[in-house]
């Protein structure tokens, strides 16, 4: 009875002051922290962590900062950059060693930074240097550009791709054929985001291959605008290019013919538009597509005795939570059947329940965010890991499509760098907490999960522990 009391206690406690604890110690179930990198306080967007030389290198995207508020200092340098991207050495994943920052351009979260990343081996590329490793990034919302990374720790700008832009976000870059796929504002455009296509397999000569958007998008149409691109995933093997449009806004995720977008008619007519598209799922005025991630040639095991469908084709699409404290509709998981293209269709949707961690109270954005893209034989289409903002990281065992089913999560500790979050709710008051913003995350070919923070709170590398572990394929 005495424990019960105290359990009460601790419970009453928890509700009155507003769940502030909650994320002042780590909450986890079948993950546990192996490292950490404070990122130097950065506001942090993109994880990508590559094999190099025999090491290990985490880049990191960032989003942008201004000068109203202080830019961090970097301790190689001396001096306070602009956000832009940091190389991390994580070949000893508890022990990770900052290793370069690269300033990003001057402006706020969303205009400034640099906040994708991809990275090609030069002996990948079909005309790249051997000896050499290449990383492309936008430069804030303005430009696009590659630069040499061979030495981690001493960057060098190789060029820029393009500039004069208005916005990017999220692009793709084939490593064996030097094809990328760029999220650009290109002035005419329509919209702030659509896709431009380069040759890339000389990362020191650039050939642009075309423009390419949704019908409605292009310079001078007429009518309405169709919402604006958030990403694509490409898959050469399967000839498929995946499209992810709009953020809580009318989404829609485009499958596109590869040999199609790349060497049919490139005009930006409504018409040539079209021509590449193989099937699109429409999406809700309240949804979108941040992360359209292809999950290929799935075995169904209910399905496993019938003539018909024994194996079938996904996309899970992920979108992205924007206001704080849940002034919106939520966003969160969908998998879609995509074995008949041109007919898509979503079995399932999965999210975490707001009530498992009172997670409207705690303060800024709850809701997903994005999936990890790395396809490493030990997770592909077993397990998935989703960012889930305040409610941290989220493993979700996907072999199953149909259900798809939590396995483990962790939700880290604010640190004491933690950035506020504040939000005006109903009787007219302002709430504003430190919280944890798990914002994107990433899988490496060893099995480690990286996620990196919004709210300036730094890198956790974690892994799978207990039964979790059960649902991944790591080699024996």
């Amino acid at each position: 009875m005495i424990r019960s009391a105290a359990a009460l206690a601790a419970t009453l406690l928890l509700a009155t002051t507003g769940l502030a604890i909650a994320q002042e110690k780590p909450e986890a179930t079948n993950m546990r922290l192996v490292g950490y990198s404070d990122l130097q306080g950065r506001s942090a967007y993109q994880p990508l962590v590559h094999q190099q030389f025999g090491r290990w290198i985490a880049y990191i995207g960032h989003h942008g900062g201004t000068d109203e508020v202080p830019q961090p200092v970097n301790p190689i340098t001396g001096q306070a950059e602009y956000n832009g991207t940091s190389l991390v050495d994580v070949t000893d994943p508890q022990n990770p060693k900052y290793l370069a920052h690269i300033p990003g351009e001057p402006g706020n979260y969303e205009a400034g930074g640099a906040q994708m990343v991809r990275v090609c081996d030069g002996k990948s590329l079909p005309k790249g240097d051997p000896n050499a490793v290449y990383l492309l990034r936008p430069f804030g919302n303005s430009a696009q550009e590659i630069w040499n990374t061979t030495d981690p720790s001493h960057p060098k700008l190789v060029t820029r791709i393009v500039e004069g832009l208005k916005g990017t976000h999220k692009n793709f870059w084939e490593c064996d054929s030097g094809i990328a796929y760029l999220v650009t504002g290109e002035p005419g455009w329509r919209v702030p985001r659509m896709t431009q296509i380069w040759d890339l397999s000389d990362p020191a000569h650039p050939t642009k291959i075309r423009d390419f958007g949704l019908p409605g998008q292009q310079p001078n149409a007429p009518g309405a605008v169709p919402t604006m691109l958030h990403g694509m995933i490409s898959v050469p093997s399967a000839n498929r290019v995946y499209f992810g449009y709009g953020t809580n806004d009318g989404g829609i995720m485009q499958i596109v013919d590869r040999e199609k977008l790349l060497n049919g008619p490139k005009e930006p007519t409504d018409d040539d538009l079209r021509y590449p598209e193989v099937g699109r799922y429409q999406m809700s005025p309240l949804n979108g597509a941040h992360t359209a991630f292809p999950m290929l040639d799935v075995p169904i095991a209910e399905f496993a005795k019938d003539k018909v469908g024994k194996r079938r084709n996904f996309v899970v699409i992920t979108d992205e939570q924007i206001k704080n404290e849940c002034q919106e509709a939520r966003q969160f998981v969908w998998f879609v059947d995509i074995t008949v293209e041109n007919r898509p269709v979503s079995v399932a949707t999965w999210g975490v329940p707001e009530a498992s961690g009172d997670f409207c109270s705690r303060g800024g954005r709850f809701g997903t965010h994005s999936s990890n893209e790395n396809m490493t034989p030990i997770y592909y289409k077993r397990v998935m890991f989703f960012a889930h903002f305040n409610a941290g990281l989220r493993a979700v065992d996907v072999r199953d499509p149909y259900h798809p089913k939590e396995i483990a999560s962790y939700i880290p500790a604010i640190t004491e760098r933690s950035d506020k979050r504040c939000a005006t709710r109903d009787d007219g008051t302002e709430h504003c907490a430190k919280v944890i913003q798990t914002n994107n995350v990433e899988v490496d070919d060893r099995g480690y999960i990286y996620i990196v923070d919004r709210a300036n709170n730094g890198m956790h590398i974690l892994e799978l522990t207990g039964s979790a572990r059960d649902a991944a394929n790591f080699p024996k």
